[in-house]
């Protein structure tokens, strides 16, 4: 959660990298959709959490990043996801509020964080493949790779590969150690 303009900052700077980019030129802005969403939705964080007065520029930039999620296909609420949060292509993202994303984060699209009797708590490093759907009270690691269509809805240790339905683990080698992450790779649109 930004609690300050550092952390703002730095939260800032981690998306931009997680796109594989080192600072965000005017024509990244027009061409990378997600990422703008996403430089939005951290400044409506940082305006919620550290600048209650300005409520009228928040409700604005709120109501432009609302569109743009229509646009995008994406239900991501504030305050839900660590630095370094990579949203990998356009579809339908659905994240609860109640759900905590640590750092380093990549979602593809058709993907769902969601809550049944409790939301999911992931750590950092986590890739979670397309249409992978995680609900319920459950507690998934670092350094995971969640399978595309995997169904999870049980708890998983740090540094695994997991995947199937419902989901077990396939590998205890995680995600760094077999190259899916970090998210170095630049968006080609």
């Amino acid at each position: 959660m930004i609690a300050s303009r550092q952390q703002y900052r730095h939260y800032r700077q981690a998306d931009i990298a997680a796109y594989g980019l080192q600072r965000v030129s005017f024509y990244n802005w027009l061409r990378i959709d997600q990422l703008r969403f996403q430089l939005r939705l951290r400044k409506l964080e940082y305006l919620a959490n550290c600048r209650s007065w300005r409520i009228l520029s928040r409700a604005l930039l709120e109501f432009i990043n609302h569109r743009l999620a229509l646009k995008l296909g994406v239900t991501i609420p504030k305050n839900v996801f660590g630095p370094g949060l990579c949203l990998v292509h356009r579809g339908t993202v659905v994240v609860s509020p109640l759900a905590r994303v640590g750092a380093n984060c990549r979602l593809h699209p058709s993907s769902s964080i969601g809550d049944y009797n409790g939301a999911p708590s992931l750590g950092d490093n986590v890739y979670i493949g397309p249409g992978a759907k995680l609900y319920g009270p459950i507690t998934i690691g670092s350094n995971v790779a969640i399978g595309a269509n995997a169904v999870v809805n049980t708890s998983f240790p740090d540094n695994c590969t997991i995947g199937g339905v419902p989901a077990r683990i396939l590998s205890n080698t995680g995600a760094i150690q077999q190259g899916v992450y970090p998210n170095t790779t630049s968006i080609n649109g």
